[in-house]
């Protein structure tokens, strides 16, 4: 695999912080290792239809966190904090209000749809287990119905082996096909994505890292690392899909190895670098651009889905297993769950 030549620095931003996800170099107070402190939200600019920031979009909510426990979702509008407007706001400033001392409050005013509201959340401290999973049954058939439902909700140092453990244990109870849940996950740690993708892929392009120039490096499997490349393969995307989530989808859906399900995701594609000024501020300079496998750039448009998924479709492990027990409940067609076309 070719290495960059350069350093680049893709940063996620969090309110707990940010990191650099080339090295795992945890800046801030954000949370790579499991352990958070914070209100557990992913935010990044939105996407508004005249091109301008309207606010900071929430891309994920940590599951529980105190944001998620307060109902704020995926797609919610932060529009101030603590009555300072987060219209204009940089990403970064608002990434450092966001931060603050366990058991301190913070006050968010959030755009749900066309409603407006004020949130109260207490910063505090709690674990993110970057994976959960079930085995779930279609009732009726043999082992094949069996299936493995893994949740990913964040690519931190431990999300790799986490997702490998997953599976391990999936497959002492037969199960035969898999189901990979990535709604919500923001992303994180780039590495781990990359080496998630090796575990569902024995060869192939994963990503190609681009410049004006072209395609300056290139991240492939080579059956090294891989744990379940023959496994059927589903994969559930949102628009809180985004940064490493959105590497991995697009690396499994073009090299044809997963259904992709649901909505399309974020579109968060830049590489940046970060440059520290004589005032402590920082400047984010765009160098390089994520492209999938099939050269889709990933940034603004993010990866489209093969199917979508039911407006009623469950977002957690227990949902997902009594839709398959009673498909009609969540307008699933089981038997055909694996099948591209």
């Amino acid at each position: 695999m070719r290495r960059l030549r350069r350093c680049l620095q893709h940063w996620m931003i969090r309110s707990l912080g940010y990191w650099n996800p080339r090295n795992s170099r945890v800046c801030g107070k954000s949370g790579t290792q499991g352990a958070l402190t914070g209100v557990g939200l992913s935010i990044g600019y939105p996407l508004a239809l005249n091109g301008s920031p309207a606010g900071l979009s929430v891309m994920s909510a940590a599951p529980g966190g105190p944001a998620e426990k307060a109902g704020i979702m995926s797609g919610d509008v932060i529009l101030a904090i603590d009555d300072t407007s987060a219209q204009d706001m940089d990403i970064y400033d608002a990434a450092d209000r966001l931060q603050g001392p366990e058991g301190s409050s913070i006050d968010l005013t959030i755009l749900s749809g066309a409603d407006t509201r004020h949130v109260v959340l207490k910063r505090e401290r709690y674990t993110l287990n970057p994976v959960r999973s079930r085995m779930c049954e279609i009732p009726g058939s043999e082992d094949s119905s069996k299936i493995g439902y893994i949740k990913l909700t964040t690519f931190n140092q431990n999300a790799a082996g986490s997702v490998k453990e997953a599976i391990k244990k999936l497959r002492e109870n037969n199960v035969k096909a898999f189901v990979l849940d990535l709604r919500n996950n923001s992303g994180g740690l780039f590495p781990e994505g990359i080496e998630i993708a090796k575990i569902w892929m024995d060869k192939g392009v994963i990503v190609y890292i681009c410049d004006s120039r072209g395609v300056r490096d290139i991240y492939e499997a080579d059956g090294a690392s891989t744990v379940a490349a023959s496994e059927p393969l589903v994969v559930l995307v949102n628009k809180g899909t985004a940064s490493a989530s959105e590497i991995l989808a697009g690396a499994l859906k073009d090299n044809k190895r997963a259904v992709v399900y649901g909505e399309p995701t974020y579109g968060k594609g830049k590489i940046q670098s970060v440059f520290a000024l004589s005032d402590g501020s920082g400047l984010a300079v765009t160098v390089a651009r994520y492209e999938t496998p099939a050269h889709t750039d990933i940034d603004k448009v993010g990866v489209t889905p093969d199917r979508p998924l039911p407006a009623s479709f469950p977002t957690d492990e227990d949902g997902f297993c009594s839709c398959l027990r009673d498909p009609a409940s969540c307008n699933l067609n089981a038997a055909r769950l694996f099948v591209r076309s």
